[in-house]
Parts: structure tokens; sequence; C-alpha cells
């Protein structure tokens, strides 16, 4: 591993500082609105720009930007001043999303929907900023904070992306998020603790080490592989719950859809409670339960969705199920990213980007698997395979006893 240790200038704890860890959480928030946004507007966006065969490819090109930001980006956190490379990022970000607002024609939208994806790389720049702003007996709570932004960006952004695209049409949306996510990074950017690597080494260095940290860092491998199954198992749910809801016998309205993703955004209030858990010395235990809840959820939503039971009450307990699961997930993510927080500064940031570039995968997987097991098994299949994989989730992580937090 190469030595580039990272020096701070002196910050005052975290504890004191709620306005900062508030603006981190919702810079975070609103930096992601983008990368799932486009999944509610393919219709509106083929009718204005005439897509065609290329309207799949929107949400396909944001993500495989975010994916190759992870890669790309993310390790320069370890070569260069955080600040200006955090603020650059996040400027691009915006200016890309004003391209897409005002695109001309497909090609240019597809172009900045690209670029969106690789600069919104800059939230997994933030969460190890944000976390040097507390000693280490705190950064479960400050990651866990910034956590529970970045995952109600991700529950809230199709709904909110609905709304404000009924009122003022998908350039509206593009436009607004841009201008919200430059005055929030104005705010945020200047608060942010100023890391300086003492080392620089060169960006092929810096790629180059990303396999040897994969292998080396055993915490790394672990939690990004309990985060992996349990995103599988999350993407699954998702993707699939919302096309058993607009069916027989529930007929749920997109807006009905909308506010049973709402419900389940509420369970990204556990990342906090998780970081704090593990701050006080019971990470292992506060994983355990995440898994609990993970597993307990999809079982009674497998329930809600196809015993006889009235409408209302059935989409009810399964709206209960989905808070719990995303409460479990979202605990789970939190208490990865601590763990990996608190590994050597020098590869804080490749060691983010790897964390979340691998469960990245596990995500995809699930939203691969949802059609054809929906198609093929129905909803009770899908479930199957959810519990299938959050079992596996609980089991590996019994069987894990090391000296690094759990």
């Amino acid at each position: 591993m190469d030595t580039c240790p990272q020096r701070a200038l002196p910050q005052p704890a975290a504890g004191r500082h709620g306005v900062p860890i508030l603006l981190f959480a919702t810079l975070v928030g609103v930096a992601v609105l983008p990368l799932y946004a486009s999944q509610v507007m393919l219709g509106a966006l083929d009718a204005s720009l005439h897509l065609r065969a290329w309207t799949t490819l929107v949400t396909a090109l944001t993500m495989l930007g975010y994916a190759v930001g992870l890669v790309a980006l993310v390790p320069l956190v370890d070569r260069l001043p955080n600040r200006p490379l955090i603020g650059a990022t996040l400027a691009a970000q915006a200016l890309f999303l004003a391209v897409a607002a005002l695109a001309p024609a497909p090609i240019v939208f597809l172009f900045a929907s690209l670029a969106i994806g690789i600069t919104a790389s800059a939230i997994q720049m933030l969460v190890p900023a944000a976390a040097a702003l507390a000693p280490v007996e705190a950064r479960g709570a400050v990651v866990g904070n910034v956590m529970s932004g970045l995952m109600l960006g991700i529950l809230l952004s199709r709904p909110l992306a609905s709304i404000v695209t009924r009122a003022l049409g998908w350039r509206g949306f593009f436009l607004a998020d841009a201008a919200l996510l430059a005055l929030v990074a104005a705010c945020a950017v200047p608060r942010l603790p100023a890391l300086l690597p003492a080392g620089k080494p060169s960006y092929r260095v810096l790629i180059a080490s990303l396999g040897r940290l994969v292998v080396s860092t055993q915490t790394l491998r672990r939690h990004a592989l309990y985060q992996a199954l349990l995103m599988t198992g999350f993407n699954m749910f998702w993707t699939s719950v919302a096309v058993v809801l607009a069916r027989a016998p529930f007929h749920c309205s997109a807006e009905q859809i909308a506010v049973f993703a709402l419900a389940g955004a509420g369970g990204a209030l556990a990342a906090p409670i998780a970081g704090h858990a593990a701050d006080r010395g019971h990470a292992r235990r506060a994983k355990q339960t995440a898994h609990v809840l993970a597993i307990a959820a999809i079982v009674i939503a497998a329930w809600a969705l196809t015993a006889p039971l009235p409408r209302t009450a059935a989409i009810g307990i399964a709206a209960a199920a989905a808070f719990l699961l995303d409460a479990g997930v979202i605990a789970d993510q939190a208490l990865g990213r601590r763990a990996i927080n608190l590994l050597a500064p020098e590869s804080r940031g490749r060691v983010n980007g790897l964390f979340t570039g691998l469960f990245f995968i596990g995500g995809a997987v699930g939203a691969a698997l949802s059609g054809p097991t929906l198609a093929s098994m129905g909803w009770l299949g899908v479930s199957a395979v959810t519990l299938v994989v959050f079992t596996a989730a609980a089991s590996i992580h019994q069987t894990h006893r090391d000296r690094t937090p759990s």
C-alpha cells in the first residue's frame, strides 16, 4: 500500500457542528437525485427529444458514468487537496445538469447524462471528508447522518422527479436540480475539512493500487460482500414491488406508488442510529439487527401482497415492511462505511470508491434479476430470491469474527 498519509488542518469536533453535517447530508442527497430521477421521465424525454430506441440508454449511461467516476475520479481524493477537487467536481455536475436541461438534440442529452453520472461520484469524496470532521468515537454517527442524506436522495428521487416533471417539465427538473446543487455546494464546500495528502502518488499508481487494496483489505471485502448481497435483494424488491402494486388486485396509480415509496424512505433514519450504536461498541450487534430487520421485512412483504387481505391492509402492511427493509439495508451500509473510514487515511478515497463500486454490482444484479424472476415466478419468487440473499449476508456475517469492527 502506498504511503501518502493525509494531513488535516485543525478542525472543530463534529459534535459542535451539526449545521455542516446537515449541509453535507443535504448536498449528498441533492447530488444523487439525477442518478435515478430519469427513470420516471423517460416518456417525457422521448416525446421531447425523440430518443426512440435510445430512451432506455439514459439511465444506463448515468449509472455507467457513476461507476466510471468511482474508479477514475474518487481515487484522486488520495492525491489532491479535497476542497478544490470536490468543489470542481460538483461545479461540473451542476454545469452538466444545466446542459441536459437545455439539450437541443438527443446526442447532447445522452452525453450530458454520462457526464452527470461521472461527476456524481463526488458523493463518495464527501463521505470520508465528512467523517474527518468527527473524532473516531463519533465517526459512526457522522457517517450515518451523511448516509441518511444519500439514501433519502435515492429513495425520494423518483417521486420528486415525477412531481417536478409534472409541474415544470423534464427541463425544469434538471434546471432546478442544477440550481439547488450549486447553491448547497457553495454553502457546504468551504466548510469541508481541509485534507491535504502528504505524499503525491501518480494517478497511474493510484489506479494500479485498486486491485491490491481489494485483495489486502479484509474489512473492505467483507463489508462490500454484505452490502452487495443486501443491495441485490433491495433492488429486486423495489424494482418488482412497483409492478406488483400497479397490477390487479391493487391497481395503484403512479401517485399511490410514490406515496408507498415515501413510506420506505423513512428507513433512512436507521443510518445515524446504527452509526451511533457502533460508536458505543455495538457494531456487531447493530449489524445483526440490520440483517434480521431485512429478513423479517421480506417475509412480511411476501405474505402481505399474496394473502387474502383487504386491499388497504395489504398495502399498509407492505409499506411497513418496506420501511423495515430499507432500515436494515441502510443500517448495514452505514456500518460498513464507518468500518472502512476507520482504515488507513492514506487510502480512504480509494476504499470508499471500491466499497461503493463493489456493492453497486450487487444492486445491478438485483435490478437485472427482478424482471425475469417476477415474470416467471411472481411476487413469491422475487421474495424467495430476496430472502435467500438476505439470509446469505446474515449467515456470512455470523461466520466472520476478527479484530476489525463488524
